[in-house]
This record gives C-alpha cells, sequence and structure tokens, in this order.
C-alpha cells in the first residue's frame, strides 16, 4: 500500500472510529423524511461509508447513473474534490453534479483534520425545459446513449428555490458538527450560521488586523467579482474597481490563514489578469510586460501580508492610469462612443449599421476605425460583450443556460452554446460546472 492509499486509509478509519454507524443512519433518515432531501456521508476520497444494507436510499435518477460504466466513479470524484473545497473553506459547499444535478457538501472536521463530508441534494433549482433536456444529454453522452430512464427519472426530483438550497445546507453542517461531536466543529456551526454578517472592507493597512476582524468567519473568494474587476479595468472606471479590489484582497487574505505564500501568488496571478485587461483595452504589449517584470519582481521581494496588498492596490491604480489615458486620446473618442453603444445595448438584436448610426458615422468607416484602435471588428467586440456578461450570469446555477442566452441578446440557446463555445473552448454548460 503507497502513501496516497495509507493517507486516505487512515482518513477513513478515524471517519469511522468517530461515527456510529447506527446513529447517524437514524438522523439522516429522519432528516431525508422531513424534507424529502436525500443525504450520504463520504470519506475524504469521495467514497460512501455506508454499505448497500446499512443505508440504500437514493433518487432513482442517481441509481441508474451508478449502474453505468464509470458513472460511480465519476460521482466520487465530484464528492471528493467539492468536499475538499467545504473543507478548505469550512462551510457548506454548493455544487452541480457531473450529472447535471444540485448537491451541496458540509465537511466532518476533527481535531482540525478533513475525515470526510455530509453530501445533500439530488434536486433541480429550475423546472427542466427544452434546453435542459439537451444539456442532460450533453452532461452524460459518455456513460450512455439511452436517455429514456434518465428523462423519466428526472420528473421524479424535487425543484426547489436557491433559498432553501442555501437553508438546508447550512442545516446539513449543523447535523455534520453533531455526528463528529467535537467543540471545534461547533464553533464551525456558528461560523456556518453567522455567514450572511457583512465583511469588512480592507482599506490598505493591518492585514493581521483583518484577520482579527474575520476572526473564523468563512470567505469564499468570489470569481464573478474578479471578472467584473477585469472588465471595471478595460473601461477605466478607477472607483468601482478599486471598491472590487479591496473586496477580493479580503477575500484572498481570510483564506490564505496567513499564509504569506498563498497570499503572494492569489495576488500575482489577480495582478497579471489586471495587466492582460489593461492590454485588451489598448494599453501598449511592451510597457505591460517591463511593467509586469519590474510588479512580479516587487512583489516576490515583500514579507509581509500587509506590504504585498499594498503592492497590488499601486498596481491597480497604474493600469487604470494607463487605460484612462488610452481612452483619452482623440482617436478613440469615436471608438469609446461605440463601445458604450454596445455595452449599453448588447442584449438587443444589435446591427452594424444600427451601431455606425447611434455615433453619426457610416458602417464602413466606424468599421475601419474600431479595427484600427481596438485590434478587433466592430462585431466581435459585441460578441465578447455578450460573452463576458453570460459568464457572469453562469455564475449563479439558478439561470438555466436557455435564459442566460436570452439576457445576452441571444434568442436561439443553441447558436449561443456553438458561439459560447467557439470563443472560450468550453460549452456553457462545461463553464458552469469548472
Amino acid at each position: 500500500m503507497n502513501a496516497i492509499e495509507n493517507t486516505v486509509e487512515s482518513s477513513r478509519t478515524k471517519l469511522l472510529n468517530v461515527v456510529d454507524i447506527e446513529a447517524v443512519k437514524g438522523i439522516l433518515e429522519a432528516f431525508n423524511e422531513t424534507t424529502k432531501l436525500m443525504t450520504n456521508i463520504v470519506d475524504t476520497d469521495g467514497r460512501s461509508i455506508f454499505s448497500r444494507q446499512h443505508f440504500s436510499k437514493c433518487c432513482s435518477f442517481c441509481k441508474l447513473i451508478y449502474g453505468m460504466k464509470g458513472g460511480l466513479e465519476r460521482c466520487r470524484e465530484a464528492y471528493r474534490r467539492y468536499g475538499k473545497q467545504a473543507a478548505i473553506l469550512g462551510e457548506p459547499h454548493i455544487f452541480r453534479c457531473p450529472a447535471g444535478l444540485v448537491e451541496w457538501a458540509a465537511p466532518l472536521i476533527v481535531d482540525s483534520e478533513h475525515l470526510g463530508s455530509v453530501i445533500c441534494g439530488q434536486v433541480l433549482m429550475w423546472q427542466p425545459d427544452n434546453f435542459f433536456w439537451a444539456e442532460l444529454r450533453e452532461l452524460n453522452c459518455g456513460l450512455t446513449d439511452d436517455y429514456t430512464l434518465l428523462f423519466e427519472s428526472v420528473k421524479e426530483l424535487p425543484v426547489i428555490s436557491s433559498s432553501a438550497v442555501q437553508g438546508a445546507s447550512y442545516l446539513m453542517q449543523i447535523i455534520a458538527n453533531h455526528i463528529v461531536m467535537s467543540d471545534q466543529n461547533r464553533q464551525v456551526c456558528t461560523k456556518a450560521t453567522g455567514h450572511q454578517q457583512p465583511l469588512p472592507r480592507w482599506e490598505g493597512g493591518g492585514g493581521q488586523q483583518l484577520q482579527k476582524e474575520l476572526g473564523e468567519r468563512p470567505t469564499a473568494y468570489v470569481f464573478a467579482e474578479e471578472q467584473e474587476l477585469m472588465c471595471k479595468v478595460k473601461l477605466a472606471e478607477a472607483d468601482a474597481a478599486q471598491v472590487l479590489m479591496q473586496k477580493l484582497l479580503v477575500d484572498i487574505v481570510a483564506m490564505s490563514g496567513n499564509d504569506i505564500d498563498f497570499v503572494r501568488t492569489s495576488i500575482l496571478e489577480l495582478c497579471v489578469l489586471i495587466s492582460r485587461s489593461a492590454v485588451e483595452a489598448g494599453v501598449d504589449l511592451k510597457q505591460s510586460i517591463d511593467n509586469d517584470s519590474r510588479m512580479l519582481d516587487d512583489i516576490h521581494k515583500q514579507t509581509t501580508i500587509d506590504a504585498i496588498c499594498v503592492r497590488a492596490q499601486i498596481a491597480l491604480a497604474y493600469y487604470l492610469e494607463c487605460v484612462a489615458a488610452r481612452r483619452e486620446q482623440p482617436s478613440h473618442c469615436k471608438v469609446n462612443e461605440i463601445k458604450k453603444t454596445i455595452r449599453e445595448n448588447y442584449r438587443s438584436d444589435l446591427t452594424l449599421e444600427q451601431i455606425a448610426e447611434s455615433v453619426y458615422l457610416s458602417p464602413s468607416y466606424a468599421s475601419r476605425l474600431f479595427k484600427k484602435v481596438q485590434n478587433c471588428s466592430i462585431m466581435e467586440y459585441l460578441t465578447e460583450t455578450r460573452i463576458e456578461a453570460a459568464k457572469r450570469l453562469l455564475q449563479n446555477p439558478r439561470y438555466p443556460v436557455s435564459e442566460v442566452a436570452a439576457n445576452v441578446g441571444y434568442a436561439d440557446a443553441s447558436y449561443f452554446a456553438k458561439v459560447f463555445h467557439r470563443n472560450e473552448g468550453v460549452t456553457p454548460t462545461q463553464y458552469r460546472n469548472m
């Protein structure tokens, strides 16, 4: 048995030593009877601790998936991955399983060691529509080519609201804490129920004070806010960008547990994204590369979290100034008007003629001018704007892909999926699962 297998077995053994199978079985069955939600307990490798005779309740959909070649392994990997994420955050983690259902994981932590997770859910958050059925085929095409029984079993799944999912996830964390019965996990329970409290804003000083103010409250790094920051940089919206940057720095520091290497790496990645966004907004590539080199070297030299965060804000301010200066050039005035028209109207069925007319230019001249300044066509910029908006909406599983498509200007969801795949290299569903 190798070291990895020893670690997994040790973790599983410890979990089984602290869990009373019969008592837990009774708790979870009572929860299932009350809420009609399915539950399971898995180890850190995603494997259920229950044998078939101990605990066999499972929705018909999942039973079908488990019975398909590779289906059970795919689910175990998802439970392993999302259970680990829940443990890192110290709170329930809601996710969409590989087969397309909504589930959540509540970590089982004993003496600071993650031993496993309570998995709950197997639900939908919206009524199935035509695009959902197409999506279901796409997600499970590697397991089967006969979807008749899968489609029928979906009709048995409960459809619940996002607020109900969130409430059930925190209730499941309370149950998870009760299962392992440790003082530490009672603290985790307190963290979970207090998760709605607002986070303090980091103001450029006192990283240690930030940790003190945050205490043990869990904070999740929000990738949607990272994408929003990139958009604000491209538009040179300094105030909004600085607010988002402060929020992201709070998230990074809170997740780090005072690990300066984690903070440094995360902030370096964020600064590189900011630099790339500035280049996409027209900042000279060589100028950006030269500054990146100095910035990366400067951040690597810092020995405190405070200093690293300050350097990150300095980098943001520099790129905002570069983008703003670029936008003020005379040749950019009409191009900026075109971009503004697109940003304000991308949800509509825009044509090149309509866009050019809005800035009092002919379509041909508007196209040449925009291409010269922006290095892409007007319609390419329109597509990019729509895709960026779609990516933000896809962060929320409440919105079906068909609704996302309609909200960003695509009446045909299938066409939207093709455009998204062409631009991002993945389908909307794959992006959401990522």
